[in-house]
């Protein structure tokens, strides 16, 4: 069985560099584990390797979609599990790298895909959402599927709608036709390292990492990407940094105010991936900071 060492852990820890080090050693090529960096134009705020990373090393599953353009988790779980078998037919290593559990997931186990989506259905959802407040379709959800609830964030509309309209389409609760859906798992042996630090320390790393962005220019790539048309309502846009930035290009929030929050919620979203990665009991933890990282890991991946 062909092996696929996997790097995972939250924003900021010093995944890509490991990463580069770890690729140059095992003749690797590395596949993105992120949900973001699949898309084109979404450079800075979503920390893509540089070009000179992406000459050094293959990168794989970086800008394969438009902003507009609709990508699933169950999308990247195809998509990467062919490019897997392209590298190893290759006889390169494979080389996973990133921070969204949910790829993850689907990679390794597979992923339900549900009924196709029903546009009035969604339509008229967000239509209630903007008259009753965001609260509302969550605890619409509540009651139909406490369940999906629990995993699903009060905020995540996007989520939050196609729970929703799963199960008015078929009138069972989206987490048990997960549970009951068929999974094709992936046979391959994956060896799965955690990265993690101090969390006073990771805090401050994402901090300055945030500042670098900004003074890479994040805010010029946010009104290129409003200015090339794109809708700041969009799925690809709903995340930490994009989001702020937006806010604050349609006068909703100063600019000091906006890099403020992008610090804040990039450090809300690395706990929920932390959260979301120590449940997983095959990852194997190692302190990023600690000294020769590579030959442990190189070590743990026999």
């Amino acid at each position: 069985m062909s092996k696929v060492l996997v790097i995972v852990g939250p924003t900021g820890v010093g995944k890509t560099q490991v990463s580069l080090e770890l690729a140059d050693i095992l003749n690797g090529e590395i596949v993105s584990l992120d949900s973001r960096q699949v898309y084109k134009y979404m450079d800075i705020g979503t920390a893509k390797p540089t070009k000179e990373e992406m000459k050094r090393v293959a990168h794989h599953l970086i800008d394969i979609v438009y902003p507009d353009e609709k990508f699933t988790a169950a999308d990247y779980g195809k998509r990467a599990r062919e490019v897997i078998r392209e590298i190893i037919k290759r006889k390169k290593q494979p080389i996973v790298v990133g921070g969204s559990g949910l790829y993850l997931k689907a990679l390794i186990k597979g992923f339900f895909r549900g009924p196709k989506g029903d546009e009035k259905i969604r339509e008229r959802l967000k239509e209630e959402e903007s008259k009753f407040g965001p609260d509302h379709l969550f605890e619409k959800l509540k009651e139909v599927d406490p369940k999906a609830a629990l995993k699903i964030h009060p905020h995540d509309s996007v989520r939050i709608i196609r729970a929703l309209e799963v199960y008015e389409l078929t009138g069972k609760p989206i987490t048990l036709l997960q549970e009951k859906g068929s999974y094709e798992p992936f046979e391959m042996d994956f060896v799965k390292i955690g990265l993690t630090l101090d969390r006073k320390k990771l805090y401050e790393r994402i901090d300055r990492r945030v500042e670098k962005m900004i003074s890479e220019g994040f805010l010029d790539e946010v009104k290129a990407l409003k200015e090339k048309g794109y809708s700041s309502g969009l799925k690809a846009f709903k995340t930490v940094g994009y989001q702020e930035l937006f806010s604050y290009l349609d006068g909703e929030i100063d600019f000091p105010e906006a890099v403020e929050r992008i610090k804040s919620n990039s450090r809300r979203y690395a706990k929920r991936q932390l959260t979301w990665f120590r449940k997983d009991k095959e990852i194997k933890w190692l302190d990023a900071d600690q000294k020769d990282l590579t030959e442990l890991i190189l070590r743990l991946a026999g």
